[in-house]
């Protein structure tokens, strides 16, 4: 393919010698003349291992050129990356003047093409700048609609430095964010020989995921650091635990827990996140991250709560006491907080659960249930279909099967009836009448 990248910092140069080193045709734009000269003398204009070599190979073999030229490199290429800096301003805002120039630049540039350009943004933007700041930019300036002259994509990268050429060639993923074929195609065929999963999402999905990714890893850090500081004031060699701590894929280093829900509970997590933090504080050991986690899951307790009670109505029945599906377990239980707070204001609620309803009669939870919360377990119904009938706002608190099958959200089983999804059994975004915690 013909491609331009406008751009010739980190991301800019790694792309163009790699692409180039697919055989694919590059011109590179940047303002810079010195880094123009260097990238058509062949020489890197950043320090990386590997990317000289790349670089000298691709100008010798007639695929990279360069340019201060955009309407030069737009006339002879197909598809442009932008890939200029984001930096930050003293909010934590992304000061977007670079992008804003390149924009208007290649916009102007195509408004003169008669062939169908692409334009894919690789610099790292907030969810919405596609949409809301780069389309209207390109729009004006070319007299042309998006998939009509123009298409507009999302391809974030997620190159390390000193390993960024290893990065590029065995990926994690492919993410393309785009809404137009013709851009999705053109992208799927460049990317083909890449041994990864290719997906393809929603522009502003596309454009969180870099963003999530980053902050991830940043969180990483920081909790590696906050634990082997309490191990470290405790007598305890912190990477001796955190080695252990990676051994366990089931659960550790894993997808479970990596979704977006309602608040943890239980006998465990809560107990041992407040006796963690108590013990740092007790050695005057710094743990801010640590020290966030049940602030952190008491406000998306309340979250839920705003939600519920957005509505009109104050009939609800809530699906769910115990705080996981298939168990009786109350104990700290942010369903159980959930129904305190509805109950506290007034509200007409029913619960349905089981497993709780058994417990309050037979269970090991017995005297918890009858000493703790009577006044919860009180409401407890013993047919779905009695508290489904009395609300007219459900919440599905936990994920058990008997929630998603008995009342489809996807059908007129619950009539007007609002849905309220704590657990994600909805297959799309919150709707008029189905409200998901996340989605």
């Amino acid at each position: 393919m013909r491609i331009s990248i406008f751009g010739m910092g980190y991301v800019g140069a790694v792309c163009a010698a790699c692409l180039a080193k697919r055989g694919n045709t590059i011109i590179g734009v940047d303002v810079s003349d010195d880094k123009v000269e260097m990238i058509n003398n062949g020489k890197s204009p950043i320090v990386e291992t590997g990317l000289g070599d790349l670089l000298s190979e691709g100008v010798r073999e007639g695929r990279i050129s360069a340019t201060t030229n955009a309407k030069e490199a737009i006339a002879n290429s197909d598809i442009s990356f932008i890939c200029v800096g984001t930096p930050s301003m003293k909010n934590g805002g992304l000061k977007l003047d670079f992008i804003q120039t390149v924009c208007r630049e290649i916009a102007e540039a195509i408004a003169e093409k008669d062939e169908y350009h692409t334009i894919v943004v690789r610099s790292t933007v907030l969810p919405g700048t596609v949409n809301e700041f780069i389309r209207p930019i390109i729009e004006d300036y070319s007299g042309k609609k998006l998939g009509q002259g123009f298409g507009l994509a999302v391809n974030p990268e997620f190159l390390r430095e000193s390993t960024a050429i290893k990065d590029y060639n065995q990926p994690p993923m492919t993410v393309i964010g785009a809404e137009d074929d013709i851009s999705i195609e053109l992208l799927t065929q460049l990317y083909s020989d890449l041994d990864a999963p290719l997906i393809v999402k929603p522009i502003e999905v596309a454009e969180m995921v870099k963003y999530s990714c980053n902050v991830w890893h940043a969180t990483k850090v920081a909790f590696a650091n906050e634990i082997g500081a309490i191990a470290k004031a405790a007598g305890v060699d912190g990477r001796d635990v955190m080695d252990i701590v990676c051994e366990d894929k089931s659960l550790n280093i894993s997808k479970y827990y990596m979704k977006p829900g309602f608040a943890f509970g239980g006998s465990c997590l809560p107990k041992d996140v407040r006796a963690l933090t108590y013990k740092a504080n007790q050695m005057d050991v710094s743990v801010p991250l640590l020290d966030s986690i049940m602030n952190s899951n008491e406000t998306h307790v309340k979250k839920a709560y705003d939600i519920v009670t957005s509505f009109q109505s104050r009939k609800i029945g809530l699906l769910g006491l115990s705080f996981k599906a298939g168990t009786d377990d109350l104990r700290e239980s942010p369903l159980v907080e959930l129904a305190e707070m509805l109950i506290g204001k007034g509200f007409d609620l029913k619960i349905f659960d089981e497993n709780v309803k058994y417990a309050s009669v037979h269970g090991a939870n017995k005297e918890y249930i009858n000493a703790k919360i009577p006044h919860v377990s009180n409401l407890l119904n013993d047919e779905l279909e009695d508290v489904v009938d009395h609300a007219d706002i459900i919440i599905i608190g936990n994920p058990d099967q008997k929630f998603k099958s008995i009342i489809p959200l996807n059908t007129s089983y619950a009539g007007n009836k609002r849905i309220v999804d704590l657990v994600g059994f909805m297959e799309s975004a919150s709707t008029e009448s189905q409200h998901g915690i996340c989605w």
